[in-house]
């Protein structure tokens, strides 16, 4: 028996009833594609957007790490040449501008970390005028060595205008080299072997 007929034995009521199935059941497939696209689709921007959040953050990480790498190698070329001695980088920024320092006390070195080791030494400067001592300052500083000004003490002299006792800390700091990487040793033959490959 076919699908027709079937549906010809059915009373008048049985037909309705299913009519009526068959309709809710295409209006809920009509409706259901749509939302379930709709649905999919949401989902879908959903992760695009999150994707693009990332990649959004990964690009400005990308800068973030290259302006730090870029201050890193600064660094680093800063601290590849050391400073020379710091009681004659002294005397000579001082000498530049008519100065002379009379004494000069080098004190223990100081390490910062693993790496880093500061050298501090101090000097006394006898009746020495602001402006010298402002341009020697300004010439320690951009020696382009890793030295920085620690200690200024300026105390005026009576009597005298423009006329000072200076007491001047300096520190170089120094970075140690990185250790080389260990090589292994060549193992050695025992010697019974080397007499029977002659």
């Amino acid at each position: 028996m076919t699908l027709r007929e079937r549906l010809d034995k059915l009373e008048p009521r049985e037909r309705r009833l299913l009519t009526i199935l068959a309709g809710f059941l295409a209006v809920f497939l009509l409706l259901l594609v749509p939302i379930g696209l709709a649905s999919v689709a949401s989902s879908k921007r959903a992760e695009n957007q999150e994707v693009r959040d990332l990649l959004h953050s990964i690009y400005d990480a990308a800068g973030k790490v290259s302006e730090r790498k870029a201050q890193r190698d600064a660094l680093l070329a800063r601290y590849a040449r050391p400073a020379p001695p710091l009681a004659g980088f002294i005397e000579d920024a001082a000498k530049q501008q008519g100065l002379t320092a009379a004494e000069s006390q080098d004190r223990p070195d100081v390490p910062h970390g693993k790496k880093y080791t500061e050298r501090v030494t101090v000097v006394k400067m006898h009746r020495i005028g602001m402006l010298g001592l402002a341009k020697m300052l300004e010439r320690i500083e951009s020696s382009g060595h890793p030295v920085a000004v620690t200690r200024l003490n300026i105390k005026p002299r009576a009597g005298e205008p423009d006329s000072y006792e200076v007491e001047l800390g300096v520190s170089a700091f120094d970075r140690k080299g990185d250790p080389p990487p260990a090589s292994p040793a060549p193992a050695a033959a025992p010697a019974g072997d080397e007499e029977e490959e002659l």
